[in-house]
């Protein structure tokens, strides 16, 4: 066979370079995305999770404050609304509260080392309702102000709204955050196909005009970009696992300490659950999806432009 008619070697060369200095950039932008995504999405679980969890052990429970009154008996106000209260249906128990405890439960407004002897501090009792019979909140505080002027039944109707109004506005807020962290990720993939068609803008227009599809060439764009999106997907999403699981951690070890207590009361054990670890694997296949798209769709309009 003569040297003319030897086949040519040729260099097959990808339509996108798939180790570009540019690439690996965007799957660091892309990580970091999705690690914020992960971690609002998270917050948001944790929030809405104890903000119900709150409510349903705060609508599980009254409380009757005894006030003192001139002329009357504090303690025997007391017993009287004790003794009412535990033979009303719908009542499971009856804690009351010693005037220590209920001295106590001002210190956190009013600090310690006052001397609360001579103050008409009210006495409290907690409520512990049924829920195998409702309890009838009106009959027991007609009865309770006609037995015990100086009481006041409270069934916590204000804080269960006002918690799940703070519940809905975080919810809400952090799915603004989420919106806005996928908007600016999703500028960040066209600006970066935009890049990668410029670079091979000579092969595009080869391929354009020799009758190559739209769809073919902006298939392996969206091919490239998605494997770079599930690529830094796959590693925000298992760093913001590592931090939900290393806050849980540290959280446990600061049980008992100070301040420890209340942020449990607030977040919990930082534990997302089933439910959270399955949240943060679906924003990763989400990214991974959203980055191929939004490839494909720059570079279909990209195309129109070369007619």
């Amino acid at each position: 066979m003569s040297e003319h008619h030897r086949a040519i070697p040729r260099r097959e060369v990808p339509l996108v370079p798939p180790d570009a200095i540019a690439s690996r950039a965007l799957v660091t932008v892309i990580a970091i995305m999705t690690f914020l995504a992960s971690l609002t999405a998270g917050a948001a679980i944790l929030v809405h999770g104890m903000s119900r969890d709150w409510r349903q052990d705060v609508s599980r429970e009254m409380t009757i404050q005894v006030k003192p009154m001139p002329g009357r008996n504090l303690d025997q106000d007391l017993r009287r609304a004790e003794e009412l209260a535990r033979v009303t249906r719908g009542v499971a128990e009856v804690r009351s509260f010693s005037k220590t405890e209920s001295e106590k439960l001002l210190e956190p407004w009013l600090g310690t080392g006052l001397e609360l002897g001579e103050l008409p501090v009210p006495r409290m009792m907690v409520l512990r309702l049924s829920s195998d019979a409702p309890l009838d909140a009106g009959k027991l505080r007609a009865d309770l102000a006609g037995l015990v002027p100086g009481a006041i039944l409270d069934d916590h109707k204000l804080w269960i709204g006002r918690l799940a109004t703070m519940s809905q506005t975080m919810v809400l807020v952090a799915a603004v955050i989420f919106c806005l962290v996928l908007i600016a990720m999703a500028l960040a993939v066209a600006f970066a196909t935009r890049g990668a068609m410029a670079g091979s803008r000579e092969v595009i227009i080869v391929l354009h005009f020799v009758g190559a599809r739209d769809s073919y060439i902006a298939r392996q764009f969206q091919r490239h970009f998605l494997l770079l999106g599930l690529r830094g997907g796959v590693i925000g999403g298992i760093v913001a696992i590592a931090a939900f699981a290393i806050a849980g951690i540290l959280s446990s070890q600061w049980m008992g300490k100070s301040g420890g207590d209340q942020l449990e009361a607030m977040f919990g054990t930082f534990s997302l659950g089933v439910t959270g670890y399955a949240a943060t694997v679906l924003i990763a296949g989400a990214v991974a999806i959203l980055t191929g798209l939004t490839s494909r769709s720059v570079v279909f309009r990209q195309l129109q432009g070369l007619e």
